[in-house]
């Protein structure tokens, strides 16, 4: 069975203007690519994709297009993320499957890891995006997606779509 996990993608214009502001990354941090940027609704773990997506398609059912956008940049233990805001945001990634989650859902874009014991390496980068802000935009579909490692790495393939209405 493989990894899911339902998400939010970015418009490419919001992912050129986050690899604008970050520049050339470095400081040690492992950088995610651009072509994994997600914001992430509820994360499944190994599950069978059919049933998981009959899930999903009933819990979006008639769930309405939110409004997001990028921002500031946070850290987690060893994550640096720009913050997801939206006034419906969080209501979405429950109807997802979020509140099933032990800690609070935190709406985020995670650019880069680190290692937990050397937070430090992450302040150059909040610092410089602490200004940062995308511009708006309506998401009208959660994406499911699969995860697998090729290579060591993880490879994002979104195996199913699900409309919200505008």
């Amino acid at each position: 069975m493989p990894v899911l996990f339902s998400a939010l993608l970015p418009p490419e214009d919001v992912v050129e203007a986050v690899a604008e502001a970050l520049g050339e990354p470095g400081d040690g941090l492992r950088w995610e690519p651009p072509e994994r940027w997600h914001i992430t609704l509820a994360y499944y773990g190994h599950d069978d994709l059919g049933a998981r997506g009959a899930w999903l398609a009933d819990r979006l059912a008639g769930r309405a297009a939110v409004g997001v956008r990028l921002e500031k940049a946070a850290t987690f233990p060893g994550v640096l993320w720009l913050t997801a805001v939206g006034g419906e945001l969080t209501p979405l990634a429950h109807a997802a499957g979020a509140d099933a989650e032990a800690r609070p859902y935190a709406g985020h874009l995670t650019l880069a890891r680190f290692p937990r014991e050397e937070p430090e390496r992450a302040e150059r980068w909040t610092q410089r995006l602490s200004n940062f802000a995308s511009r708006s935009w309506t998401a009208t579909e959660v994406a499911l997606v699969t995860s697998e490692r090729e290579a060591g790495r993880p490879r994002y393939r979104t195996a199913r779509t699900f409309g919200l209405d505008g």
